[in-house]
């Protein structure tokens, strides 16, 4: 199979050490949760990461794919002028990715080195994973990708669109849907108080776990805006990649210490 890791991670940036520092302690759950999916992506070898972010560019109609040949991970706009790190973009299988998607899938393109805070804190925290063992510890290429406007059904259907192309990949592929749940857990939250947040967050978590996917694309839509989440777009994006491959759903971790929803996931294949 040429899909070997998938999982769901949150994108705080307080995870990252010089941005956390104290902080980091009430994170605990999530930091461990990070170290499995880091172990588990170095012992996958994947040679390639989709990441499919909520902060980068986002277009009312179309799915964006970066095919920068080089990234730049820094997290200047957070404080942190010491952390910094560079990808390696995987050119040639974008451009497959293009070509049998451009007539299929609303799909734009760019190719902008400046990776946004969604892709960069799951990056940062999986650098030792994504070095691949058997391949003189050469660094695992990325493509970013970014959702939309459009509704859930057809970032599915995105998704398994996506997926025809990446099994035919010789590549070893993982993919990370990052994201974070509702931003309305408590009444100091970023977004404010709303009962629906945890609600919102307990719902989708039982859904994963049962994998439920049509639940999850057809869940009420008030919910989901009252919930003010991000993640459940690039959720909808992975679980059509994931349609028809056999896997086992796994959390590792959930907490909302801050009133954002923190939800770290692994799909586990046989």
């Amino acid at each position: 199979m040429s899909i070997v890791f998938a999982a769901i991670t949150p994108h705080p940036p307080i995870l990252i050490p010089a941005i956390g520092k104290e902080n980091l302690s009430k994170l605990k759950n999530t930091s461990e949760a990070y170290q499995e999916l880091e172990e588990s992506l170095y012992v996958r070898e994947a040679e390639t990461i989709i990441i499919i972010s909520p902060h980068g560019l986002i277009s009312s109609g179309s799915f964006t794919m970066n095919l920068s040949p080089e990234f730049i991970l820094s997290f200047e706009d957070f404080g942190d002028l010491v952390t910094k790190m560079k990808l390696v973009g995987d050119i040639g299988l974008a451009y497959k990715i293009r070509e049998s998607l451009e007539t299929k899938a609303p799909l734009q393109l760019i190719s902008e080195p400046n990776l946004d805070h969604g892709s960069g804190v799951p990056l940062f925290l999986l650098a030792q994973g994504l070095k691949n063992a058997n391949f003189q510890r050469r660094q695992a290429k990325i493509i970013p990708l970014y959702y939309c406007g459009l509704d859930l059904e057809a970032h599915f259907q995105f998704g398994q669109l996506l997926k025809k192309e990446l099994l035919a990949s010789k590549n070893r592929i993982g993919v990370i849907a990052s994201g974070d749940l509702s931003h309305r857990l408590t009444k100091d939250a970023p977004a404010g108080y709303s009962r629906q947040g945890a609600k919102f967050d307990k719902k989708l978590i039982e859904y994963l776990k049962n994998k439920k996917t049509s639940e999850i694309i057809k869940m009420n839509e008030k919910l989901i805006s009252d919930a003010g989440e991000c993640g459940l777009k690039s959720i909808a994006i992975l679980l059509g990649i994931l349609d028809g491959i056999k896997y086992e759903p796994r959390i590792l971790s959930y907490e909302g210490p801050f009133g954002v929803g923190y939800l770290t996931a692994e799909f586990i294949f046989d």
